[in-house]
């Protein structure tokens, strides 16, 4: 197998876009020494290698009124694949969950969710988190000020870099233009008897701040 690696053309390339993922192409082979035509060529073997992933604008959440910031642990009745499945299924569908990691320790999984206010948080909860077949518990606690939020991944340009196989970006994609294409059928006719049930009676949400 042949192990790719990141020189420090690559490092400086993706250092920039990072920062300003906006740039023409011109003016990113200016910032890193080098003339357009090879540039792109850089630029486009990051992408097809899954390094790029994807292109996105950064928004201000505060902006745009999505003020309140809550992490959410979740504990699974079992942790057996069907319900690791079906819990990720439902969760792809949830616009407020920016985002879900799957946990060790005392909760299966821990959310980072983005609401406007303290009411739409408790109807997240209660109308959709609880809803979730095989959720068992649900705690969460209020982020009162953000310190520290970056996007920029840091990369060591003191030395080469090498690319480890991950399919999860390529997974996102996949997962996500799928719930796009459900979501858009779904006003059609609505079926999510898939991930929803009734809410569980032992289900409790605790809002602590943290």
């Amino acid at each position: 197998m042949t192990v790719m690696s990141l020189d420090r053309i690559d490092i400086k390339i993706l250092n920039e876009l990072q920062q300003n993922a906006s740039l023409t192409n011109v003016e990113l082979a200016t910032r890193v020494n080098l003339s357009p035509s090879p540039c792109l060529a850089r630029v486009r073997h990051l992408e097809n290698v899954g390094v790029i992933d994807r292109r996105i604008a950064v928004l201000d959440p505060c902006v745009l009124g999505l003020s309140v910031t809550a992490f959410i642990h979740i504990k699974l009745e079992k942790q057996v694949q069907l319900s690791l499945e079906n819990f990720t299924r439902a969760i792809d569908r949830i616009n407020q969950v920016m985002e879900c990691y799957l946990m060790t320790g005392d909760s299966d999984y821990l959310l980072r969710v983005l609401v406007p206010d303290i009411e739409d948080l408790e109807d997240l909860i209660v109308n959709k988190l609880s809803r979730i077949q095989g959720v068992s518990s649900i705690k969460s606690n209020l982020a009162l000020k953000k310190i520290s939020h970056k996007t920029m991944l840091p990369i060591d340009s003191s030395r080469p870099v090498e690319i480890k196989p991950c399919y999860a970006g390529a997974r996102h994609r996949e997962t996500a233009s799928k719930a796009r294409c459900e979501s858009s059928t779904a006003s059609e006719k609505p079926d999510s008897t898939l991930i929803l049930g009734p809410p569980h009676a032992d289900v409790h949400a605790n809002f602590n701040v943290s």
